[in-house]
C-alpha cells in the first residue's frame, strides 16, 4: 500500500488493531527502557503522521489501546503477580519479552474489563504469532486458557473491581 493510499485508507476501529497497539507500545518501553507516556505519544504521533509503522486507529479504538497500556502500567504489581502464580516452569527472565507482554495486556483485559475471555485469548495468540517465536502462540494460549478457567472457577467475586 503506498503513502497516498494509506492516507486515504478509513482509520482501523477493531479491538484487535487496538490490542496490537498497545502491545507494541509496550514492548518498546520495555526493551528501550523509555517510560510508557513517552513511547505511546511517540506511537501516536507516527500514527497521525500516516508513517507505516503503525495502523491509523480510529478514536475509539486509540482509547482502548490507551486503556490497555496504562491499564497494565497502573496494575502491573498485581498483574505481575497473578501471571507469576499462573505460569508453571518458566520465570519472567526466562520467558521471551514478546510472549511476556502479550500474557501482560491480555490479562490486564481478562482481569479488569467486562470483555469475554475467548476473543481476549484469539487476539493475544495471533499477536503472539505475529511477534513471537514458534512456540509463542501455543504457550500464550495455554498460559491464558488456564488463567481464564482459574478466573471462571473463583468467580466474579475474585475479580478486581473495575475502578
Amino acid at each position: 500500500m503506498t503513502r497516498r493510499e494509506r492516507a486515504a485508507a478509513p482509520p482501523v476501529g477493531t479491538r484487535r488493531a487496538a490490542r496490537e497497539f498497545a502491545f507494541r507500545v509496550l514492548f518498546q518501553s520495555e526493551q528501550g527502557s523509555l517510560s510508557l507516556p513517552e513511547v505511546f505519544g511517540r506511537a501516536e504521533g507516527d500514527m497521525l503522521t500516516v508513517n507505516e509503522t503503525y495502523a491509523h486507529l480510529n478514536p475509539e479504538a486509540l482509547s482502548f489501546a490507551r486503556e490497555l497500556a496504562y491499564g497494565y502500567h497502573d496494575h502491573s504489581g498485581e498483574i505481575d503477580e497473578l501471571l507469576r502464580r499462573t505460569i508453571r516452569g518458566w520465570s519472567f527472565e526466562q520467558m521471551a519479552q514478546t510472549d511476556l507482554n502479550v500474557l501482560r495486556l491480555a490479562t490486564f483485559e481478562m482481569t479488569h474489563t467486562s470483555e469475554p475471555h475467548p476473543p481476549i485469548i484469539e487476539s493475544a495468540v495471533r499477536i503472539a504469532r505475529k511477534y513471537g517465536g514458534e512456540d509463542s502462540g501455543r504457550f500464550v494460549n495455554g498460559v491464558l486458557g488456564g488463567l481464564s478457567r482459574k478466573l471462571g472457577a473463583a468467580g466474579q467475586e475474585s475479580r478486581p473491581s473495575q475502578e
